[in-house]
């Protein structure tokens, strides 16, 4: 059985490992995969990807890096995420694996006008999700937990966008027939999210935000959290129980 990739990008904070785990162990709860069917390479540490044939699909995760800094290991990165699409390949991008995606296949990747976004955020859908095989389960408003800089202010030609926030209008973009990507975080538990807005409660306060409406709006999120599953066993994935 060929591997599912977790294509990892960066880490949790220290204090949030610590307490909650990390981003391998969150995506493959959340996609209802065995440990045994998983390969985690770790592309910012210049650990080196398989081919893409020799995988049954990837997930791109998110980092507190940026897209727009071009470093080796992400732009080489982008370079296997255009041989796996060549392959229709399946890929599950979220964060940083998003904008990666976008950039990859000749979108745009910057600072989010305004500032960041965090915390549980309404997710709208579109009309145009009403005619995908992933999305168009979804209900027209479902809640997200985000945290980002930067985000896809201009998605590739062929992109579809499915869903956006407020703030962002490229919440959920598809690509191909197997490639999707979201801004938001599936693999976020409300714990989680609120451990990452403690961390940037002082960094909030300058830009003018009041954390702690933001910490006391954090909620489940049970659909968001559903899309990663849904694409996992829509390709065949999944095969534990999360």
């Amino acid at each position: 059985m060929k591997p599912v990739l977790i294509v990892r990008t960066g880490r949790a904070p220290n204090p949030i490992r610590a307490r909650h785990g990390d981003f391998p162990h969150w995506f493959r709860l959340g996609a209802g995969l065995h440990p045994r069917q998983l390969q985690v390479i770790d592309v910012a540490a210049g650990e080196a990807l398989p081919a893409p044939r020799e995988v049954a699909g990837a997930i791109i995760t998110g980092s507190a890096a940026m897209v727009t800094e071009r470093s080796t290991w992400s732009e080489r990165t982008a370079g296997w995420i255009r041989d796996a699409m060549d392959i229709e390949l399946p890929l599950f991008g979220v964060c940083y694996g998003h904008q990666l995606m976008a950039h990859a296949l000749g979108g745009r990747v910057d600072y989010l006008p305004g500032g960041r976004e965090i915390g549980t955020q309404t997710i709208e859908v579109s009309m145009l999700a009403t005619r995908d095989p992933l999305a168009a389960s979804l209900p027209a408003r479902f809640r997200a937990h985000t945290t980002h800089e930067q985000s896809v202010v201009e998605p590739p030609d062929r992109a579809t966008v499915l869903a956006r926030s407020t703030r962002d209008p490229h919440q959920l973009l598809r690509y191909g027939p197997h490639a999707l990507s979201v801004q938001f975080h599936p693999e976020f538990n409300a714990e989680v999210m609120r451990a990452y807005i403690r961390r940037k409660q002082a960094d909030l306060r300058l830009e003018g935000a009041d954390p702690e409406k933001i910490f006391s709006a954090v909620a489940a999120t049970p659909i968001a959290r559903q899309l990663l599953r849904r694409f996992s066993r829509h390709h065949h994935w999944a095969v534990a129980a999360g």
